[in-house]
């Protein structure tokens, strides 16, 4: 099973309330001595205009932000399959909201 990395973006399962949504992959690799478990930004087509909502535009994904406050650690077994990597300028803009969100 393959690993998801920094900057992809996956189709998962976020439970019920959460529903199936695309999301970003944010944290870095982790060893077997770590919790197996991967943080991500979920991918909302609902855009609040909110200071902590990043837009990415991509061929790929419906029109939409990552909404960075939705943060949320899941299991290799959430995450169902790769849609596409986000480029090092779009991961910036998301790295640098959520050192706003998180007081970084």
């Amino acid at each position: 099973m393959r690993v998801p990395q920094r900057g992809e973006v996956w189709l998962a399962d976020l439970g019920m309330v959460g529903k199936v949504r695309p999301v970003l992959v944010m944290n870095v690799p982790f060893s077997d001595r770590d919790y197996a478990l991967f943080h991500v930004v979920p991918h909302t087509t609902t855009v609040r205009d909110s200071q902590f909502d990043v837009r990415v535009d991509v061929p790929w994904l419906a029109a939409g932000v990552f909404n960075v406050q939705g943060g949320v650690s899941v299991t290799r077994r959430n995450l169902l399959r790769p849609l596409g990597t986000l480029s090092a300028t779009q991961m910036a803009d998301v790295e640098e909201t959520m050192r706003r969100w998180l007081g970084l």
